[in-house]
């Protein structure tokens, strides 16, 4: 199948007077692909590099060296007029939905000024507000009102029809359920999957918790220091992990059961001391 973006040997480098002369090099030489109407998960704990993945496709991280290919076309470093074009297929919901909406505008604003910038009419755009709310299930007066009326859950779903006000092909969801409450968190996770099986959207997902991504994954890329350390079938890396740094992220995911959440938290335990006795030996 074709590929819609495909990113090769990408590296990010900091710089900075405390990074030192030769910078921090937060990503080192990252490969991955999306397919048309899929989701890749990208998993990994805080500081490894996968926002700064995501950052990177969207054009808000310096690129170093590599290829970041939608649809063919290299946009590794593409001009702020060709990050406009780009913007009508590749599209992002951020992690807090407290933060990326703005309290003074209106909900409809919110959702016009992407159609507006694009330079869609305002009748048109005022329709296509009203199947936004549908699509994710707002009531029809949301428009009107402002983001402090809603819940995070809400919020969170005014985001993602942000994202999907100009039929996007792709959009970077960056840990977009991790400031949800579990039960609000299951049900944007299913919306994702229901605009995702009505437009045929693709996503990449970034999330520290390898249940979330299990949940929504076709294929599940794992990263750590800057590098994808395991990358395949959604349920094989989920599910058996064979790098040690995916079997511990597996082991830390919480199991809604007290007795095997005590299990796997002896399993872990004793996997960090068996990883730790190895690396003794090694030095």
């Amino acid at each position: 199948m074709t590929k819609l973006l495909d990113v090769q040997n990408l590296e990010v480098t900091y710089h900075g007077k405390k990074l030192g002369k030769d910078g921090f090099k937060a990503l080192k030489g990252v490969s991955i692909d999306i397919r048309p109407g899929e989701t890749v998960g990208l998993v990994g704990e805080s500081g490894c590099g996968k926002t700064t993945l995501g950052r990177a496709i969207l054009g808000l991280a310096p690129v170093t060296s590599g290829q970041i290919l939608f649809e063919g076309e290299d946009i590794a470093h593409a001009t702020r007029a060709q990050r406009k074009d780009i913007a009508r297929d590749m599209q992002v919901v951020f992690q807090d939905p407290f933060t990326s909406l703005n309290p003074s505008m209106s909900i409809e604003q919110i959702l016009s000024e992407p159609l507006r910038a694009q330079g869609v009419g305002a009748k048109e755009a005022s329709n296509r507000i009203q199947d936004l709310l549908d699509a994710v299930a707002l009531p029809a007066d949301a428009g009107s009102r402002r983001a402090k009326e809603f819940s995070g859950g809400q919020r969170q779903r005014i985001a993602i029809a942000r994202a999907l006000a100009l039929n996007p092909k792709l959009i970077v969801a960056d840990e977009p359920v991790s400031a949800l409450d579990l039960s609000t968190s299951a049900r944007v996770l299913d919306l994702f999957l229901e605009i995702q099986e009505r437009t045929g959207v693709a996503y990449l997902f970034i999330s520290h918790d390898l249940a979330v991504v299990r949940h929504v994954s076709h294929r599940v890329a794992v990263m750590y220091g800057g590098e994808i350390v395991e990358w395949g079938n959604g349920d094989q890396v989920t599910s058996n992990p064979q790098h040690e740094y995916s079997k511990r992220l597996m082991m830390a995911s919480p199991v809604p059961h007290p007795r095997l959440q005590a299990e796997r938290r002896l399993q872990r335990q004793e996997l960090l001391a068996s990883q730790a006795q190895e690396e003794s030996i090694i030095r």
